[in-house]
């Protein structure tokens, strides 16, 4: 079983517009769309989506539109009771898969909430494959939050401990990757995946590169690779790289790839970063190679880009025969 971690869930509304955002001017919407978000409650709806067994962490009301919309949509899930409703996110697409998104900062949760969402993850992960940490963190969560439950798990887990993927930004990333320096390094991910400005932040907060934009870094995969293979140098296990329409790459100990997929119509790109998580873990719970999982990765990604709103893809809905591997140099 995968568990994810969602500390700060959102119901997700997608607004497609027929032509160009146009600050300032009155459009009307081609249609509007909403879905129980949250980066780690889409990886779950994508792994649910394809048949694997994944179970959902977060806070939230039982009466909740986000959690209502997990039970419509059969998602398992447990959560932490709150008092204070969850954020609504509003993404706007417009045609050709631009999309805008304005996210609400969350609710407010105190360290008696913060430390009871934590051991509620903890009990919940016993037994599980992997766990994900994914999202930002609402108001008033420590940076190192991620890196503290990352150790926690392992403690507890005497040594059969499942394994941890962060998907995270900011704060809350640096912390992860450079949990432990000083010390035995148990709160670092075995697995990370930014997309391309997440790695070129801390990439250049950590002094692992040569400073790259985003766009630079998404240009050139060889440059993305150097900079993932310092962060796996640092004590990473491994780092998923998403490059947007350049595909991803995967950097390990043991090597580097590149994985593209030939164009899609794009519709909308929410979710598409939460679905090439998905994928990967998909593919690694059924003994792939990295490079596969890698694969696996970049068709989810690319099939969940095609799709309206924060649609997630089931596994049939993707082609991984059309991706293309490449081996890199890792520095």
């Amino acid at each position: 079983m995968i568990v994810t971690f969602t500390a700060n869930p959102s119901l997700d509304r997608t607004v497609a517009l027929p032509g160009p955002l146009e600050r300032g001017e009155v459009q009307r919407a081609v249609s509007v769309s909403q879905e129980s978000g949250g980066k780690g409650v889409n990886v779950s709806r994508a792994l649910v989506a394809s048949g694997l067994e994944s179970l959902a962490v977060l806070p939230g009301a039982d009466s909740d539109p986000v959690l209502a919309g997990l039970r419509a949509s059969g998602v398992p899930f447990v959560s932490l009771p709150i008092n204070e409703p969850l954020r609504t996110n509003v993404a706007l697409t417009e045609p050709g898969g631009v999309t805008t998104k304005i996210n609400e900062p969350g609710p407010l949760l105190d360290a008696d909430q913060q430390e009871a969402l934590m051991k509620l993850l903890l009990e919940s992960s016993r037994g599980a494959s992997w766990v994900v940490l994914a999202g930002s963190l609402p108001p008033g969560f420590p940076a190192d939050f991620y890196a503290t439950v990352a150790r926690r798990l392992r403690s507890a887990g005497n040594g059969n401990a499942p394994q941890i993927a962060v998907d995270s930004s900011g704060a809350p990333l640096a912390a992860a990757v450079s949990s432990g320096e000083a010390g035995d390094g148990s709160g670092k991910p075995d697995l990370l995946k930014p997309n391309a400005e997440e790695l070129a932040e801390l990439a250049a907060a950590a002094g692992f590169a040569s400073p790259a934009t985003a766009d630079e870094l998404e240009a050139d995969p060889a440059a993305a690779a150097a900079a993932a293979a310092a962060v796996v140098r640092s004590g990473v296990g491994a780092v998923l790289a998403t490059l947007g329409s350049k595909g991803a790459v995967l950097v390990t100990a043991d090597g580097a790839w590149l994985a593209t997929h030939p164009p899609v119509a794009a519709v909308s790109t929410v979710g598409a970063g939460d679905s090439a998580l998905a994928g990967y873990l998909l593919a690694h719970g059924q003994g792939a190679a990295p490079a596969d999982c890698l694969r696996q990765a970049v068709a989810h990604g690319a099939a969940a880009a095609s799709l309206p709103g924060s649609t997630v893809p089931a596994v049939h809905q993707t082609t991984p025969d059309a991706v293309t591997i490449t081996a890199l140099r890792k520095d």
